[in-house]
């Protein structure tokens, strides 16, 4: 076999034979058959990507005998001078510009110019790296090139064409060279491995085109190293990687499904094996920056290998159309742009691994940045862990606190701290143990009776605890999300309000509550309550979850917004990216819009949950909670989760000297059952005049705050100025 390079055993000897330029080859063939060929041309264009090759093709179709031709005989003395191994034709002249640019060199070949051809048509001068000519060379040639004799052509071949100087330049036809696809020049080297006889394996001439960069002759000249270097069984891809520098398959999938299941410790494990490995991390994150690229053309094109978008084996693309399923479009982009920017950064960087770590820790942590494609990857997290989780079913209950997650609610009027410490401590059960905590279970109701009917008294009803010293008649209970129903002979306890009815209602009525709870249409004021979307009910339940957490980040930032929020709010939907927000009535939803609550519910989302929600306020859904009831749920969603059902309450007798209180509506996802409070007999009416606390009563404390205090405690208010009244 011939020691010569691969290259130049392969260079093109006709215009057809060049590859990747048909936008030079054609026009040039064409003017050859018209016979209409200029007297100096100027090919210009990267290096190895066929310019000096055209040139002498050129020169051997202007001066075949049977020319000018596209397409030399190859049988003519001209044309067999000119051939791949020829001697050269004397009428031929090649100048390298690099080493005779000068102006002594330019005046030499002015002379010799003049001379006629010794055996051809023409005499051409193909003068190489044109750039290389000084400006006083050119100047030298400018008068030759611009008016030269019938007989003398000019090909002046350069890779920088704007250092030839514009006298010179507008005198030719510029025909500008470009690099070769890769998918021509993956196939020309395949035709001339199957020429040479060599085995190489699939993924091996991808990494030849790519290490060529476009260029032929660089392309040529890896596969004559790999191809000399190559075994009994050719070209391995192990072999080209390890030779040609380039980093192994399976680091870049491990490194890329790292950073697709957010694993740290294997991300890092895959860094410690390129370092020690000997690889060139620079090396490692230029590649890996083409792997994201083709897994973001993938991402956007799923048959970006059958279009020829992506260089790569088969077994290779299937691989990659997996790895970009389980990114988002906006996780790859990210990805994509910090390892991009990484990679400029480690140019001259003196511990290139630190570089390689911190590229790795920017794009595993989205959470440390508060730019819009870091939110857009948490957005593509998030979308995608409640894909999963809504594909393993909604949970049975949702989160309802207990009691003493609202302390600090205020309580209603005539109540005050003392009257919410009294109905907690008359809510709370007298055994030790806790009651289980059931699902929801909405209780039936029945219409509401005449005033004048006395209610129905269910056997098992437990009886209904007197309203605590200082409550407000006819408030919650605590645990319990709808207002209690007050008995009509019932009278007001001491220190509350003579004939007041619960917030949000009239005058208080009774109802008939069954003794076997069982499933009945709603109220009618709950029927009349807009319903949620399907989507975005059932993303409800997600933020249920997490919504203390917010109410109680919420209350350190702003009190007033807690206050709103807690008692009349509660979520009724959520699609991803819109938190809706029911409220019972007009009046909070506006108040909740023009308080500036909204701003300070999406700065606390923001900042301790790091979402970016809209807020969407509503009115129906959303149910008013007492002051006096501190154990109010966070309204969790109206529809009851039927996979559950409560245990019945221990049944109990009644006094007999005071009618039962009808059972209290259950509230959604929460249902204790408990043995009640007992019966207290409600202290004879007092007239306001002459109310007065006694020594012992519980709700006298000395040290409670009054006034300028209890408001900035309570609401956070700031002292701007006192006025003092003389």
């Amino acid at each position: 076999m011939s020691s010569l390079a691969l290259y130049r055993r392969y260079r093109p000897e006709s215009f057809a034979e060049v590859i990747g330029q048909e936008h030079v080859t054609a026009p040039l063939m064409q003017a050859l058959r018209n016979n209409r060929v200029n007297h100096a041309y100027l090919f210009s264009g990267p290096r190895g990507c066929g310019k000096t090759t055209s040139a002498r093709i050129l020169a051997r179709c202007l001066n075949c005998e049977q020319g000018p031709t596209p397409t030399p005989c190859g049988e003519c003395q001209s044309c067999r001078d000119l051939a791949r191994n020829g001697p050269g034709s004397i009428d031929v002249i090649e100048i390298d510009a690099a080493s005779h640019g000068g102006v002594d060199d330019a005046r030499d070949l002015r002379e010799k110019a003049f001379f006629g051809p010794a055996s051809s048509r023409y005499k051409i001068y193909i003068i190489d790296e044109a750039h290389m000519v000084t400006s006083a060379g050119f100047n030298a040639l400018l008068k030759v090139v611009e008016e030269p004799p019938e007989h003398l052509k000019f090909i002046f071949a350069t890779t920088e064409p704007e250092k030839v100087i514009g006298t010179i330049r507008s005198r030719t036809h510029h025909y500008p060279f470009r690099l070769v696809p890769p998918g021509t020049l993956r196939e020309y080297l395949g035709e001339v491995c199957g020429r040479e006889g060599a085995r190489v394996e699939d993924g091996v001439l991808p990494l030849v085109v790519r290490a060529g960069a476009g260029s032929v002759r660089d392309s040529m000249s890896v596969m004559d190293q790999l191809l000399a270097g190559a075994g009994e069984e050719g070209v391995t891809y192990a072999m080209a990687t390890s030779l040609l520098g380039y980093t192994e398959g399976s680091l870049l999938d491990s490194v890329v499904d790292a950073f697709a299941s957010g694993d740290g410790a294997a991300a890092f494990e895959v860094v410690d094996r390129v370092v020690e490995g000997g690889n060139d991390p620079r090396r490692f994150v230029a590649d890996l920056l083409e792997r994201l690229r083709d897994l973001v053309i993938l991402a956007a094109v799923p048959d970006a290998g059958e279009k020829g978008l992506i260089d790569a084996p088969a077994d290779v693309v299937e691989r990659m159309q997996a790895q970009a399923s389980v990114f988002g479009a906006a996780e790859l982009s990210r990805a994509a742009d910090l390892v991009n920017a990484g990679l400029t950064e480690m140019r001259g960087a003196t511990s290139p691994r630190l570089q390689l770590e911190l590229i790795c820790a920017r794009v595993l942590l989205p959470a440390a940045f508060d730019d819009e494609r870091s939110f857009q990857a948490r957005l593509d997290r998030l979308e995608r862990s409640g894909a999963a989780a809504f594909a393993a079913g909604p949970p049975a209950m949702g989160y309802v606190p207990g009691p003493e997650a609202h302390a600090m609610a205020p309580a209603g009027p005539g109540g005050g701290p003392a009257a919410a410490r009294a109905a907690a401590a008359a809510a709370m059960p007298a055994p030790a143990a806790a009651a289980p905590v059931a699902a929801a279970v909405q209780a039936p109701v029945q219409a509401p009776a005449p005033a004048a009917a006395p209610p129905v008294q269910p056997q098992a009803a437990p009886a209904q605890a007197a309203p605590a010293p200082g409550a407000w008649p006819g408030a919650a209970q605590p645990g319990s999300g709808a207002p209690a129903v007050r008995p009509a002979a019932a009278a007001p306890a001491p220190g509350a309000w003579p004939s007041a009815a619960a917030p949000g209602q009239g005058a208080p009525a009774p109802v008939q509550v069954p003794a076997t709870p069982a499933p009945t249409p709603a109220a009618p004021a709950a029927a009349a309550a807009p319903v949620p979307s399907p989507g975005m009910a059932a993303g409800a339940g997600q933020v249920q979850a997490m919504w203390p957490g917010v109410l109680e980040a919420v209350k350190n930032r702003r009190r007033f917004t807690w206050i709103l929020l807690s008692q009349n709010a509660q979520v009724t939907g959520f699609d991803g990216t819109t938190l809706q927000l029911g409220f019972p009535n007009a009046g909070a939803r506006d108040n909740f819009a023009s308080s500036g609550s909204e701003d300070v519910l999406k700065a606390v989302l923001a900042e301790h949950f790091q979402v970016n929600w809209k807020i969407d306020a509503v009115v129906g859904g959303g149910s008013p909670v007492p002051a006096s009831a501190p154990g109010a749920s966070y309204g969790a969603p109206s529809a009851p989760a039927p996979a559950y059902s409560p245990p019945p309450p221990p049944p109990q007798t009644p006094a007999p000297q005071a009618p039962a209180a009808p059972q209290q509506p259950q509230q959604p996802q929460q249902s204790v059952s408990a043995p009640p409070p007992p019966v207290q007999q409600a202290p004879p009416p007092v007239a306001p005049e002459d109310d007065f606390a006694e020594d012992d009563d519980p709700d006298l404390v000395e040290s409670a705050l009054t006034g300028h205090d209890l408001i900035v405690r309570e609401l956070g208010a700031t002292v701007v100025e006192e006025y003092t009244n003389e």
